[in-house]
């Protein structure tokens, strides 16, 4: 494994937070701030504790990591649900963060359960 963006947990994450800044960035209502705000900041948290743990080159903090992803990717989908019934983003959106995050966490969990010998093949 050559990068942290070989990893499909990676990518799903990746994919979730384009698509949660551009599907957010231009609603700007009050009643809805709050809520965007925090899942804007879980979304990203799943993606970097992903690379930050990969970085770090240990299977320990690898480990540590990616189990903060994947509390932050159940956060995230807690919100999504929560937003999905408030009705404040597009169906076809929701549809596919749904999904997104089915498979960021069915990846990070993978992950969990049979880590890679070496996240990275070099120290930082």
């Amino acid at each position: 494994m050559d990068s942290y963006r070989s990893l499909d947990a990676w990518k799903c994450a990746h994919a979730a937070v384009i698509l949660v800044h551009k599907s957010t960035e231009a609603l700007n209502r009050p009643e809805s701030w709050a809520i965007f705000d925090q899942l804007r900041r879980a979304v990203i948290s799943i993606e970097t504790n992903i690379v930050e743990g990969y970085a770090l080159a240990t299977q320990p903090q690898f480990g540590r990591h990616l189990w903060i992803a994947f509390g932050s990717a159940a956060e995230t989908e807690c919100l999504v649900r929560s937003i999905a019934e408030l009705e404040y983003l597009n169906a076809s959106v929701l549809r596919e963060l749904q999904s997104l995050l089915a498979r960021a966490l069915r990846t990070i969990r993978g992950l969990l359960r049979n880590p890679p010998r070496n996240p990275m093949h070099h120290a930082p």
